[in-house]
């Protein structure tokens, strides 16, 4: 069991070797953060969405913005649409499930903002969807997606895509982007920058 277990944090550091090894990954990420230090020297908000432990991370990103990522600040502006069960429950049941994430966007969004929509397939419907509200409202979107990025990184202003056939390994990487995001709008906004 302790060699499966080893086994299992190998395979997780070697998806995240391959991230850092991707320069066009890289300046993708990068990119993506310039993007939320301008938003966030604005008077924008990023809005998250996924389904399954996608729609965790969409919670657990947002909330290391509102909350705090590594020190004590003013609160950053995120929505995560996946924490509102009378809005995916009344949404669901009257517009189906593949408009959970749209109506809302469509709802709260606003020009400037971006939205990040989180598959591992990257072919996730009610994603695709809220991508199509977010063009014609004005707000980009990033893709934040694995295996070779399905239909969302067609669409999305910025995929950024994880090199992994793995849901889990892809998911681990996911958290690793989005704390590395968090990290750096808030030492930008809010501390002495990152080099």
């Amino acid at each position: 069991m302790k060699n499966y277990i080893k086994d299992q944090i190998k395979k997780s550091y070697e998806t995240k070797q391959a991230i850092y090894q991707n320069e066009e990954l890289l300046n993708k990420i990068v990119e993506v953060c310039r993007l939320c230090v301008e938003l966030y020297r604005g008077k924008n908000k990023t809005i998250l969405a996924g389904n399954g432990g996608s729609a965790a991370d969409a919670q657990h990103i947002a909330a290391e913005l509102v909350g705090r990522y590594g020190f004590d600040r003013p609160s950053i502006p995120s929505l995560a649409l996946t924490t509102d069960t009378s809005n995916l429950t009344a949404i669901g049941n009257d517009y189906g499930y593949d408009k959970v994430f749209s109506r809302q966007l469509e709802g709260m969004g606003q020009t400037g903002d971006i939205f990040f929509g989180i598959s591992t397939s990257g072919n996730s419907q009610n994603i695709i969807n809220a991508f199509e509200v977010a063009k014609q409202k004005g707000i980009k979107t990033v893709a934040l997606v694995g295996r070779d990025g399905g239909e969302m990184a067609k669409i999305a202003d910025i995929a950024l895509i994880v090199p992994s056939d793995s849901t889990p390994r892809i998911q681990e990487s996911h958290i690793l982007i989005g704390h590395i995001i968090c990290d750096i709008i808030e030492k930008e906004i809010f501390g002495d920058g990152v080099n």
